[in-house]
């Protein structure tokens, strides 16, 4: 069972790699992938493209920051988070802007693993913590 792991894990990393294009994943390539499988269905398909698509989402995740925010934020604030993002990570960073009113103000922003508060619901949260 572990050698079947190893070999379903070995094997998404291996169409993984083969998802990017000049460095940046792509719709054409994900596409290949995906009909590459469809059409020689190796063993366990299932469980590869599972262990596929986990990586997939991780890697759009690095590249996507998400912007929680309690008013109204304008483009130019999201264009300079994005430009922000993207001289911090070295790689191209999106925004997307999410409504979230549990803030009360301020912004949180997340780009994969990563979170960046500045809400007063987080500065709350660490002031009730520390007490």
């Amino acid at each position: 069972m572990a050698s079947a792991k190893k070999q379903i894990q070995t094997l998404a990393r291996q169409l993984f790699k083969l998802s990017f294009d000049n460095g940046a994943l792509t719709s054409d390539r994900v596409a290949g992938v995906l009909a590459y499988v469809e059409k020689t269905r190796p063993a366990h398909t299932t469980a590869v493209l599972k262990a596929y698509h986990r990586l997939v989402a991780a890697e759009f995740a690095r590249g996507q920051a998400v912007v929680e925010h309690a008013g109204a934020v304008s483009e130019a604030t999201l264009a300079g988070i994005a430009a922000s993002m993207t001289k911090k990570y070295a790689r191209r960073v999106t925004t997307v802007a999410r409504k979230n009113d549990a803030l009360l103000a301020g912004v949180r922003i997340r780009v994969g693993d990563d979170v960046y508060e500045s809400s007063v619901a987080g500065q709350l949260a660490v002031l009730s913590a520390a007490v």
